[in-house]
């Protein structure tokens, strides 16, 4: 049995397979994902699991060196904002409107949809290098 922090098969496989400027994106239970896209749902209550517990799992496994969120959420949920910039604390952000974020998620290996129930609680994290 896999000893690491996630043990959900569907994302551990997407973060394992992974390179350089990758995206994977994690977000909230009504963001609409592109028929394209892999979607990883993780969502069985509302807020079970949360956001935050699920990007806080991600990030024990994945090396990120950018963050994209969107420009609405500084003004329609700044408590998401603070707890995503608390959790990191050093990585670039680049805001960008929803419509866009949104679009993004064509590009992505995969989202992750969580229980989450609050506001532009989105995020596509650009995986970096350990080297």
């Amino acid at each position: 049995m896999k000893k690491t922090k996630v043990i959900n098969s569907d994302l551990s496989r997407v973060i394992a397979t992974m390179g350089h400027f990758d995206k994977l994106s994690i977000g909230d239970a009504g963001m609409p994902v592109p028929s394209s896209t892999e979607k990883i749902d993780l969502a069985v209550d509302n807020g079970i699991p949360s956001f935050m517990q699920v990007l806080n799992n991600v990030l024990e496994e994945l090396e990120v060196q950018r963050i994209y969120l969107a420009e609405e959420i500084k003004v329609q949920n700044p408590k998401m904002l603070t707890a995503i910039k608390k959790r990191l604390p050093d990585t670039p952000i680049t805001f960008i409107p929803h419509e866009e974020t949104k679009k993004d998620l064509a590009d992505c290996k995969a989202f992750v949809r969580t229980g989450e129930m609050t506001p532009y609680s989105n995020i596509l994290l650009e995986s970096g290098v350990t080297f």
